[in-house]
């Protein structure tokens, strides 16, 4: 896709929905503060979670060991994108250079950003893909994280109808 059609996001929480126990990960588009909740699986989370907290696994879990992967072969992760949407389901891709050769495949959205925070990578999301399912900040809120305080982060996410784990990423 061309330059601007996406916006780079960081992971900023993990949060569980009430309903249905599933957990969410949150990323975060730090300039303007938009928020996009993407349910995953408990597994995934548990990666993406040990990542964040700074938790090395006594053996490599499977994104350790796709890491391992690339460094061993001299790869290298260049960058992942959620670039669709479809029928509540999102779909990613994984960009990244092997043998001087140019190399794109499809992966689950929580299994590339997984992937993402063991290689630096930085992750995208198509802008079409915001438009259907961004959470705002609300107005007064600092783009730069901004979530810093819990009652705004709670407020927003009772609107979404998801609760905070608050023991997993602040």
């Amino acid at each position: 896709m061309a330059e601007g059609e996406f916006t780079e996001m960081k992971v900023h929480r993990l949060v569980l929905d009430p309903n249905t126990n599933s957990p969410i990960v949150v990323l975060q588009d730090e300039d303007s503060g938009v928020l996009l909740p993407i349910w995953i699986g408990i597994f995934e989370a548990h990666s993406i979670a040990m990542k964040l907290e700074g938790v090395e696994p006594s053996r490599p879990m499977t994104h350790d060991l796709l890491r391992n992967f690339f460094d061993v072969t001299k790869g290298m992760v260049d960058r992942i994108e959620v670039h669709d949407l479809v029928d509540n389901t999102y779909f990613a891709r994984i960009h990244f250079y092997l043998n001087k050769q140019v190399f794109a495949i499809d992966s689950r959205p929580s299994d590339a950003i997984a992937l993402a925070l063991r290689t630096i990578s930085p992750i995208f999301v198509a802008n079409h893909v915001l438009e259907k399912s961004k959470i705002e900040l609300p107005a007064g809120s600092e783009g730069d994280g901004g979530m810093g305080k819990d009652e705004q982060w709670d407020e927003i996410l009772k609107n979404f109808n998801v609760d905070v784990d608050k023991s997993k990423i602040n």
